[in-house]
């Protein structure tokens, strides 16, 4: 079983940068599968995750960032496409009695089964190096349970009435990642995207306060908590740095030096090539120089681990993931 308080050192004291972009879309492509059938069947999802793996040199495996899988398991509505990730409809909550009535769910319910699945296939057969599971965080799925807009209002008006729905969603993770732990898995990027929206006081509130109770009870050697919130703009770096979480993920509008300047040098922290404006729309030759401007911007820090700034989406054209991999190799040789 890998030691990732010792993986996390290697990577510290290794003189050469490494890339753990959030990326299992283009694994899907390369399977000649649907983003649909990819989230539906942990068999396609893992074998996408193992054709990627072959396929590119990323320093750990990820799977889907899918944020619908925990929302479906409480009985929200899911719309499926087959080429685009899927989406949570409709509001399952809107008050305190319904929250008080809501059901913390089986592990066993919904797509989870299929993603416990994945997560296991992937840690069999990719034993090199880590594999990183994936789930949402409490705030973010207590805002697609309650609707985000209507949350953001409630946190002030009815602020008992959204502890009540976290404290659910907390108790829901933590039996998720539990099952996830037992995988093999040797960690979790855990999406909080939405704790961006608020300040940093709330943030630490309303956010911080569950992933630190999520971190406490499932961080230890062999499993790695990397705490991921592409909504933040620099106003709640220190919100998540106060989580404890080993490993720090941040979003393509931070800018990363202000962030390697704020967090602490024991700390893994990852980012930031925007995935779609970059990764999907950009040619080879800007990505490259993107990647190279970044590692170069970076290169005091030996905490920083190369990444995109968020989940890399469908239809990435691969000479643009071989750019990103190019640069990376050229900073790595010069």
């Amino acid at each position: 079983m890998r030691n990732m308080k010792e993986w996390c050192r290697e990577v510290m004291a290794s003189p050469e940068r490494i890339a753990i972009p959030i990326m299992t879309h283009p694994g899907i492509e390369l399977c000649g599968k649907t983003v649909k059938q990819a989230v539906t069947n942990g068999e396609i999802h893992a074998e996408a995750i193992r054709k990627l793996n072959e396929a590119y040199p990323a320093a750990a495996s990820t799977v889907i960032m899918d944020l619908t899988v925990e929302a479906e398991c409480f009985g929200a509505e899911i719309v499926f496409t087959e080429n685009e990730v899927p989406n949570v409809v409709g509001r399952l909550v809107q008050d305190h009695a319904s929250i008080s009535a809501l059901q913390v769910p089986s592990i066993h319910s919904g797509r989870m089964p299929e993603y416990l699945k994945a997560n296991k296939l992937a840690a069999e057969f990719i034993t090199d190096k880590p594999v990183f599971g994936g789930c949402i965080g409490p705030f973010s799925l207590a805002g697609r349970l309650y609707d985000m807009s209507e949350m953001m209002m409630a946190l002030y008006m009815e602020p008992d009435t959204i502890r009540l729905l976290l404290e659910k969603c907390t108790e829901f993770i933590i039996s998720y990642l539990r099952a996830m732990k037992e995988t093999g898995v040797n960690g979790v990027i855990i999406a909080e995207p939405a704790a961006g929206l608020v300040s940093n006081e709330d943030c630490s509130s309303f956010s911080s306060t569950y992933i630190t109770r999520i971190v406490e009870e499932l961080q230890d050697d062999h499993f790695m908590i990397v705490l991921h919130n592409c909504g933040n703009t620099g106003h709640c770096t220190a919100a998540m740095i106060e989580t404890k979480a080993a490993g720090l993920h941040f979003g393509n509008k931070i800018d990363m030096v202000g962030v390697l300047q704020e967090c602490p040098e024991d700390i893994l922290v990852m980012g930031n090539i925007d995935p779609v404006g970059i990764f999907k729309m950009a040619s080879p030759e800007k990505i490259k120089q993107e990647t190279l401007s970044l590692l170069q911007k970076t290169s005091q820090w030996k905490n920083f681990i190369l990444s995109s700034g968020c989940d890399v989406p469908p239809e990435v054209p691969m000479e643009n993931i071989t750019a990103f991999y190019e640069a990376l190799n050229e900073y790595n040789h010069q």
